[in-house]
């Protein structure tokens, strides 16, 4: 597989998609590469808006993107693309759609065969293999929990490690740990701002400046620096 997964879009700031920019072009390569986009995270922005906003950036570094929105057989998009971007908002309604297209299987067996894929915020939350450990509000029913699980572990984008001050809820930690409780077979790892991973032809490396929070069932949750091995999460 060849998969980037990028926590956030947007750094405090700074522009749109502008940090993971240069990433996004490695990754596609030097050849430009016209992207098949699935906007349906987006939910207070149009479709159309927000294909914009994302093919303006990859524009910017030589590839393209075309909105799944468009094409009258999203399966076949799907089949055909040439590398699969998905874009975050509402991971509950990116899999609600992504469901009511039947697109799965599609996906999977794509991105399985080698298609690239591309993926921010709710889009990381989509490859894993259930959404259960996204931060968002269920807005609507996503018709199921399961996911692409194309990786064996579950992301939560945005890690944060404290509450904002004067705020008496629960801790990211504290809910990831309930999490744990019930899913005590599943490896959940935090996923700073600006942090991301690269997979290629079976190899996974991790691109940020802030180490990566692993939560494992019965363990003190753990540090992993970004220069070390991430082998352990390949599964």
């Amino acid at each position: 597989m060849n998969l980037l997964l990028i926590s956030n879009s947007t750094m405090a700031g700074e522009a749109y998609l502008d940090y993971p920019k240069h990433n996004i072009a490695d990754f596609l390569g030097k050849e430009k590469v016209k992207c098949l986009f699935i906007p349906y995270a987006g939910v207070t922005v149009s479709f159309d808006d927000y294909e914009a906003k994302v093919k303006s950036r990859f524009n910017e570094v030589g590839h393209d993107v075309v909105s799944i929105h468009h094409f009258d057989d999203p399966v076949k998009a799907v089949e055909e693309a040439d590398a699969i971007v998905v874009g975050g908002g509402s991971t509950w309604r990116l899999l609600r759609m992504i469901n009511d297209n039947k697109l799965t299987e599609p996906i999977r067996k794509k991105v399985l065969g080698g298609t690239k894929y591309i993926g921010w915020s709710a889009g990381s939350n989509l490859a894993c293999p259930t959404i259960k450990t996204t931060n968002d509000m269920p807005i609507i029913d996503p018709l199921g929990f399961d996911a692409l699980n194309l990786v064996p572990y579950q992301i939560n984008p945005h890690y944060l490690d404290a509450n904002p001050e004067g705020h008496g809820g629960e801790t990211r930690e504290e809910r990831i740990m309930e999490f744990l409780v019930v899913n005590q077979d599943t490896t959940v790892v935090g996923l700073r701002e600006g942090c991301m991973f690269v997979y290629n032809e079976g190899k996974i490396s991790y691109t940020g400046k802030l180490p990566l929070r692993v939560f494992q069932y019965g363990k003190e949750p753990y540090e992993v620096r970004p220069d070390a091995d991430f082998d352990f999460l390949l599964g």
